[in-house]
C-alpha cells in the first residue's frame, strides 16, 4: 500500500470515505454496525470507530466463506479468500473464526477446532494449505448445540476474547451478519455481486485507526 495515501487524518477521511461510500452504494447487505436493526447498510461514524482500541480482530464463518466444498466433497479456498488471508496478515491484523461444528468433536474449543482441522486437511484440494496457523486460539465454535450460530453466544464470546477491540465478521449468509451487527461487530456478507468480495482491508485499518 502506497503510504503517501493515507498521510494525514483528512487525506485518510476522504480516500477510505469515498471507497466504503463506493462498497455501500453497490451493495444489497453490505456493511452492517451496530444499531443498525433494521438490517439496511450503514456507514460507521469516526466516533464510534475511536471508541474502541485500534487493534481490530476480524472473525470469519469457514464454509462457503473462505472455504468451498465442491459436489465430490473435496475442499479449496473461496475464490479470493487466500490472498486476502495474506493481505490481513501482511498488516498483522489478527482473524479469527466463529464456525458452527458438532458440540460431541470435543470438550474444548481446542479440541473440536483440531478435529475440524482434520475434517478439512483430509478433504482438501488447494494448491496451497488452509492457513491454520493465521488464526491461532481464535477458533470458536459451539459448547453445546443450543450455543449454535445464529444464536447469540460464540459471538459473544469471540467478543470478549478480544476485550475492546474493534471486532469485524464477515459470512456468506445475510441472517449471520445481521446477527453479527446486531451484537456489536461490523458486519460484511461475502462474496455478494458487484462489490468487493470480501471487506477492503483498507476499511479495515480505518476501523482500527491504523494507516500506513
Amino acid at each position: 500500500m502506497n503510504r503517501s495515501a493515507f498521510k494525514g487524518s483528512v487525506r485518510t477521511s476522504i480516500t477510505l470515505g469515498a471507497a466504503l461510500a463506493s462498497t455501500v452504494l453497490c451493495a444489497t447487505a453490505s456493511v452492517a454496525v451496530p444499531g443498525d436493526a433494521g438490517g439496511a447498510t450503514a456507514t460507521p461514524s469516526v466516533t464510534r470507530v475511536s471508541a474502541e482500541r485500534a487493534c481490530p480482530v476480524v472473525y470469519f464463518d469457514l464454509g462457503e466463506t473462505l472455504v468451498h466444498t465442491a459436489e465430490d466433497g473435496g475442499t479449496s479456498y473461496q475464490a479470493g479468500a487466500a490472498s486476502y488471508l495474506r493481505a490481513l496478515r501482511e498488516r498483522h491484523i489478527r482473524i479469527g473464526l466463529i464456525t458452527n461444528v458438532p458440540s460431541s468433536w470435543g470438550t474444548t474449543d481446542a479440541e473440536r477446532a483440531a478435529r475440524l482441522k482434520k475434517e478439512v486437511d483430509a478433504t482438501w484440494r488447494g494448491s496451497e494449505p488452509f492457513a491454520w496457523k493465521d488464526f491461532g486460539d481464535r477458533i470458536f465454535t459451539p459448547r453445546t448445540e443450543a450455543e449454535r450460530k445464529p444464536a447469540p453466544a460464540l459471538w459473544q464470546r469471540a467478543k470478549a476474547d478480544s476485550g475492546r477491540c474493534r471486532v469485524v465478521y464477515q459470512a456468506e449468509t445475510a441472517e449471520e451478519v445481521h446477527a453479527a451487527a446486531s451484537l456489536g461487530y461490523v458486519a460484511y456478507q461475502v462474496a455478494r455481486p458487484h462489490r468487493p468480495a470480501f471487506l477492503p482491508v483498507r476499511l479495515i485499518e480505518f476501523l482500527g485507526g491504523r494507516s500506513r
